[in-house]
C-alpha cells in the first residue's frame, strides 16, 4: 500500500484519486474549491482546502511523507509549474505532474516533477492506433520503438499453432500471450492454437505489427 498526496481534484485528479482508493492505496486529496473536497470525502483517506502555491501550507502536509506526490492541475499552467517545484524543494520523494500541452510538459520536467503525464496527447495517440484496424483492441508504447498490442486473430490463424505460424521468425514479434473468453493465458506454449474469438498480446515494433497484420 502506497500513500499518495493528489493535488487537483479535476475530472483528471478525481478519477485517479478513485482508482487509487479502489487499489486499497492511502489518498490525501487537496484543492482550493471547497465543493470538490466535500465530493471526494467518499474515496480518499483525507482532505483539505488550500493553495497549492502556498509553501508554508505545503509544507504543512508532510510532502517528504508521501511515496508519490501527483500534481493533477491542468488548467493553470503557472500554478501547476509552482506547486511541481515546491514539492520537489520540500524533500517530495517523487512528483508527477500532469501537463496539457507540449510546453507545458517540457516546463514541468524542467520545475521538479519526475514523471509528466499528458492526456489528452496519450488518449488521442491511442485512439488514432486503436482505429488504424479493426484487428487492434488495445494498444500501450513502451518506447519510441516498441509496443504492445492486443489483436484479434485473423482469420487464417484459426486452428495453427505458434509454431505453425512462426511469426517470431517471420516478423520479428513476440506472442506473450492469448485472451480467451475473456482470460488471459500468459503462460503460453508453441503448440498452442488459435481459435477464431481469441485475441493475442503482442510485443513488436510497430513497422513490424503492421506488416504481419497488414495494418
Amino acid at each position: 500500500m502506497k500513500s499518495v498526496l493528489i493535488i487537483g481534484l479535476g475530472r483528471f485528479g478525481r478519477h485517479v484519486a478513485m482508482k487509487l482508493r479502489e487499489l486499497g492505496h492511502e489518498v490525501m486529496a487537496v484543492d482550493n474549491d471547497e465543493k470538490r473536497i466535500n465530493a471526494a470525502l467518499p474515496y480518499v483517506t483525507g482532505a483539505q482546502i488550500g493553495d497549492s502555491t502556498d509553501e508554508e501550507f505545503l509544507r504543512s502536509l508532510g510532502v517528504r511523507n508521501f511515496d508519490v506526490c501527483i500534481v493533477a492541475i491542468g488548467d493553470n499552467f503557472q500554478s501547476s509549474l509552482e506547486t511541481a517545484s515546491l514539492l520537489k524543494e520540500l524533500g517530495a520523494r517523487k512528483v508527477i505532474a500532469r501537463a496539457s500541452r507540449t510546453v507545458h510538459e517540457k516546463f514541468l520536467l524542467r520545475n521538479g516533477a519526475d514523471e509528466v503525464v499528458f492526456p489528452e496527447k496519450q488518449l488521442g495517440e491511442w485512439t488514432a492506433i486503436r482505429c488504424t484496424s479493426e484487428y487492434i483492441l488495445d494498444y500501450f508504447q513502451i518506447d519510441s520503438d516498441y509496443s504492445l498490442f492486443e489483436l484479434e486473430i485473423p482469420s487464417n490463424w484459426h486452428g495453427r499453432s505458434i509454431l505453425d505460424l512462426d511469426i517470431r521468425k517471420k516478423y520479428g514479434i513476440n506472442v506473450l500471450g492469448i485472451r480467451e473468453n475473456g482470460k488471459l493465458d500468459m503462460n503460453i506454449t508453441p503448440d498452442k492454437k488459435l481459435y477464431k474469438g481469441c485475441s493475442v498480446l503482442i510485443l513488436g515494433t510497430h513497422k513490424a505489427v503492421s506488416k504481419c497484420f497488414k495494418i
